[in-house]
């Protein structure tokens, strides 16, 4: 990331997709674009249709493609909240848009507006950032038996090097002293244990910045009461969703709050609220989380100066106490709609806050030279056996052993049952909870071919067993990459 005061102003235009949204997302929108265009923003608005009117048409994305080659071509966006209808079948436009165009970066700053709006931590200035294409918001489900549904967690090297690097550039780049980590390896010691430990060797490349790891419970307990020690704070996706939303109403509300999702060469802006339906059509939402995020956006274009005139408008709106309803307090003055608070904001064009700090704004970007993995190496990985996992609802753990027990599984052996991830046999407590679930380990002192996964298989079918899954059991230069069962 660059400083805004060290970029050339933009001479010409630049394109930027508008996406206007559902609820009250066109009135916020039409709010931040009147300020944009009094500030002298050199953007060309390109409005694209998106959301739940896409959703109703049929398409399951939320986006056709006429809007998908827009984004192709000016690589920025500019979003206002959208409505994802109530039912199966519908995925998350976010999460596609994220996905598709590798936005693997999500930057949400979380800086306190004491004393003019509410809060109980007015020292607060923090930046989460969220690890923003991986993790169970892969998207990836089934239902595998009668009783159980599955969701997969991926965590891989490569997508937590470059956000692990992207969250220490911020903070270098931002002159933050201390990147602090989120995760739960005391219970997921392979998918959150590699994210660990990867922070762990990026965090040595930076010895100007202080680094430090907390379990994400305590971690999300010691935000919640004492949010002014934190500076960055970089998770993977599903804590960092969670927790990007509690700093924002740590601060005093989540209406306040933008955001920029970042890839190697795309961006998209956009508030962290949702599309609030019960309120839309009233003319009273906050815009300010999507006057946020085209702040944030203006900076990463190279018109810094623009967005700074226009970040110090809305502090001295925020300051003389002109408030929409949902911050509305103690400190306010006047209470007033979308478009008030709008005109508020362009009213003050060219005044500096005199209360309030007013950051530097800079790109949202990671230096080219940093972008790519440099940690991954060769390894030698062998196959030592494989998880089956079993439908089976007819008996107890011992019943099922036995069975199993009577195959020959050569060069493998059956070492250990579990019923959702405990486990069953050989040791057991008759106080587990036992469903139709089972995860049948086998394993060999010496590599397995895949002929004898496929002769394992079709012997557990045979016996009238239904096979659900196999998971490959793996080594790499000679460390488990797998999970024991609880309690083994």
């Amino acid at each position: 990331m660059i400083a805004a005061d060290t970029l050339p102003e933009a001479a010409v235009s630049v394109p930027v997709a508008i996406a206007h949204g559902d609820g009250i997302g066109p009135e916020i929108m039409d709010a931040t674009l009147a300020i944009l265009n009094a500030a002298g923003a050199k953007i060309e608005p390109r409005p694209i249709e998106i959301g739940e009117r896409v959703y109703r048409s049929g398409l399951s994305s939320g986006i056709g493609d006429e809007a998908l080659e827009t984004l192709g071509s000016t690589r920025l966006l500019l979003k206002a909240p959208i409505t994802t209808p109530q039912g199966g079948g519908y995925k998350s436009l976010n999460v596609t848009i994220r996905k598709m165009f590798g936005l693997y970066a999500n930057v949400r700053p979380a800086r306190a507006m004491a004393p003019f709006v509410p809060t109980l931590h007015p020292e607060m200035d923090l930046v989460v950032i969220r690890e923003n294409e991986e993790d169970v918001y892969g998207g990836i489900e089934h239902r595998q038996t009668d009783d159980v549904t599955q969701c997969l967690k991926l965590i891989t090297r490569s997508g937590t090097e470059r956000i692990v690097r992207y969250a220490f550039e911020y903070a270098r780049a931002h002159q933050r002293k201390r990147v602090t980590c989120f995760t739960k390896d005391n219970i997921m010691k392979v998918t959150d244990g590699l994210f660990h430990r990867v922070f762990t060797e990026i965090a040595a490349e930076y010895p100007d910045i202080e680094n430090e790891h907390f379990i994400v419970d305590i971690g999300a307990a010691r935000l919640a009461t004492n949010p002014e020690r934190f500076d960055v704070i970089v998770l993977p996706n599903l804590y960092g969703d969670i927790l990007s939303d509690v700093a924002a109403e740590l601060c005093g509300s989540v209406g306040m709050a933008g955001s920029a999702n970042v890839g190697d060469d795309i961006a998209m802006f956009e508030a962290i609220h949702g599309s609030a339906p019960d309120i839309a059509g009233q003319g009273i939402a906050n815009p300010s989380g999507l006057i946020n995020a085209a702040i944030m956006l203006l900076g990463h274009i190279g018109q810094g100066a623009i967005a700074k005139r226009i970040q110090d408008a809305w502090l001295c709106t925020i300051e003389d106490g002109i408030h929409t309803r949902d911050i509305f307090g103690a400190q306010s003055v006047r209470c007033v709609g979308t478009s008030e608070f709008a005109q508020a904001v362009i009213e003050r064009l060219g005044r500096a806050p005199s209360r309030l700090a007013s950051p530097e704004i800079g790109r949202c970007i990671v230096p080219e030279e940093k972008r790519e993995a440099t940690s991954a190496g060769t390894v030698e990985k062998r196959r030592v056996g494989v998880d089956m996992f079993i439908d089976w609802n007819d008996g107890a753990p011992a019943e099922l052993a036995e069975r199993l027990l009577a195959i020959d599984a050569e060069p493998m052996r059956l070492t250990m049952i579990t019923n959702r991830g405990t486990q069953v046999w050989p040791r057991a407590s008759s106080s587990t909870r036992c469903v139709d679930h089972w995860r049948c380990r086998f394993q060999s002192e010496t590599p397995v071919d895949g002929g004898a996964v496929a002769r394992l298989m079709a012997a557990i079918e045979a016996l009238g067993l239904e096979t659900i899954k196999c998971e490959g059991l793996y080594t790499f230069d000679g460390v488990a990459g797998y999970s024991l069962g609880q309690g083994q």
